[in-house]
């Protein structure tokens, strides 16, 4: 595995299990990505047919495919927790040659939040995505507000700063470990 510290190793490994190893297998793979789009399509109510539907397996396939590219090193269609920790570190050494995929995905979770469309991430919004995915209501709310600063609402370009430190800082203290719900790892 990559040489990273445990902290950010915690919060790579977050992400791993919760959001891309959503059939607990190990590994990464299509499934997965199949079984996220279920959960994130009945978690905002669009049906197959729905153009949000459609839309959503677009650029969650598109996702897939920049993942498998950049981080299955061994070419067997799933992505290690080994791969994904290197290919994660190897982001933080270079956080500003980040790749279409992870603009993608970094995107694609702002907008899932942003459930009203108004351009900006408040706390409900916030919670609803992430306790969706397990994590308790009030920690969710506790993680906005660290992550916002105390802000009431989060803007994209906000968010893709938070995102840069979410995958590149060892700082327990920095808000953008605070972007997929979690105030502790």
């Amino acid at each position: 595995m990559a040489a990273i510290s445990e902290f950010r190793k915690k919060k790579l490994l977050y992400v791993f299990h919760v959001f891309f190893d959503i059939n607990q297998s190990g590994e990464i793979d299509r499934k997965d990505f199949e079984l996220a789009i279920m959960k994130i399509c009945e978690l905002r109510g669009w049906p197959v047919g729905n153009a949000k539907n459609k839309e959503t397996h677009d650029s969650m396939f598109k996702i897939w495919d920049g993942l498998r590219t950049k981080a299955d090193s061994d070419n067997d269609g799933q992505i290690s927790v080994d791969e994904w920790c290197n290919m994660w570190d190897a982001y933080a050494k270079n956080p500003n040659s980040v790749l279409d995929w992870q603009v993608r995905y970094m995107n694609f979770m702002f907008d899932l939040e942003d459930a009203s469309n108004d351009g900006t991430i408040d706390a409900d919004e916030f919670s609803t995505v992430y306790s969706s995915y397990g994590v308790d209501k009030n920690e969710c709310q506790v993680a906005f507000k660290k992550m916002s600063k105390g802000a009431t609402e989060v803007n994209r370009d906000q968010f893709a700063v938070l995102w840069r430190e979410y995958f590149s800082s060892d700082d327990p203290a920095a808000p953008g470990n605070f972007i997929f719900g979690k105030t502790t790892f």
